[in-house]
């Protein structure tokens, strides 16, 4: 394909377009801080649909249908401490890090073009740049709304996840106490390992249908229809993409090591790594009940099955996880959850960078700081 000249109208228009899309950083920050936290909580839901649906320890598995969970959680647990479980965390952690990510996202990406690199592969790579300084600040909290979201209400009746925290500040005391500091940080790895390609993908796909939108439009405006689409599609496409690492992910937050114990209703803080029976349905909490082991653990590599037939994953390792579920559960069972995946990585896409470029245009009339004060 011929380019074209340096200062032919195709290139001016170009610069001027990178000109234009440089906002002061703290409107950057603060825009995308809003966004993306107004995204997450918006759809947290459908992402705790999504959690159950891929940490759920039971074989066959309680939860089906992206609509049959949704119900089945919001008739069983409530929105509270269902569908909403581990909303505290997932707001403090969105937050922290969706102000870490667009800071860095802003500066490496205009760094990097005027260094001379390409556009493309300056957004992508700037995707990845920002979710390595974000993760420190969201992959705590994502450990812990990720338990609470698996768990659902405390002594959940309905459904056993092998943890039963009172409340946000209890389930992170009970795992720096009986885990070590270093499980708030579980799935470390395994979190990059997602995120990292899906926000390089999804800033990727985003700027250029963005770049293709201005040029069929004509101008820097695309459009409210236009901006939800092109943020929508960028999230969606990156989010399918990217679901066998989130399995892998989910299944890696949500293990621990089997504990025995001899009263699978015991209400204190060790239940939560205790081995504990399935409940796929509403019972006496008085009966015995049989024992089962969660079907995630830490301990050594292994591919060994529980008796109902739940795959093991005695792995931190994303590639032998992969490998684990791929044997066991064929490719179905990395692409477990990605109906939800889909709408919840499509839409939450959609409000954050639509919000952020909203933000952007109320900040560019209200400014908060002034043009000399943005920090190249």
């Amino acid at each position: 394909m011929e380019l074209p000249s340096v200062g032919s109208p195709a290139v001016v228009e170009d610069e001027a377009d990178h000109d234009a899309a440089r906002p002061p950083y703290l409107h950057a920050m603060l825009a995308g801080g809003i966004g993306g936290t107004t995204g997450d909580m918006l759809m947290h839901s459908l992402d705790t649909v999504k959690t159950r649906q891929q940490g759920d320890p039971h074989m066959p598995p309680k939860y089906t249908s992206m609509g049959n969970t949704y119900y089945t959680i919001l008739r069983q647990e409530g929105i509270a401490r269902g569908l909403y479980g581990g909303v505290q965390p997932a707001f403090l952690g969105s937050f922290s890090g969706t102000v870490l990510f667009f800071g860095t996202y802003e500066w490496s990406k205009r760094w990097m073009i005027d260094m001379g690199i390409a556009p493309s592969v300056s957004y992508f790579t700037a995707g990845l740049f920002a979710d390595l300084a974000a993760a420190p600040a969201y992959v705590p909290s994502e450990v812990l709304k990720t338990r609470l979201q698996l768990q659902g209400r405390h002594n959940n009746p309905y459904f056993n996840s092998g943890y039963n925290y009172r409340s946000t500040i209890d389930a992170a005391r009970t795992i720096a106490r009986t885990e070590g500091f270093g499980a708030l940080f579980y799935g470390y790895k395994a979190t990059l390992w997602r995120d990292l390609p899906f926000s390089a993908l999804q800033f990727a796909f985003y700027e250029e249908e963005r770049g293709l939108a201005k040029r069929f439009v004509g101008s820097n405006n695309i459009g409210l229809p236009l901006e939800i689409l092109t943020a929508a599609s960028a999230g969606g496409m990156a989010g399918v993409l990217t679901c066998p690492l989130d399995v892998v992910k989910t299944r890696i937050q949500t293990q621990h090591n089997d504990v025995p114990s001899s009263n699978a209703s015991t209400q204190s803080s060790k239940a939560s790594l205790s081995a504990s029976t399935s409940k796929h349905s509403s019972h006496n909490p008085s009966n015995p009940l049989p024992k089962q082991n969660r079907p995630i653990s830490t301990s050594s590599p292994s591919t060994a099955l529980r008796n109902h037939g739940a795959v093991t994953l005695d792995t931190s390792s994303v590639i032998t996880g992969l490998r684990i579920i791929y044997k066991t559960e064929g490719a179905a069972g990395w692409f477990r959850g990605v109906g939800p995946r889909l709408v919840w990585t499509s839409v939450q896409s959609g409000t954050m960078l639509v919000l952020y470029q909203t933000l952007l245009r109320w900040f560019e009339q209200h400014p908060l700081v002034g043009p000399k004060e943005d920090f190249v």
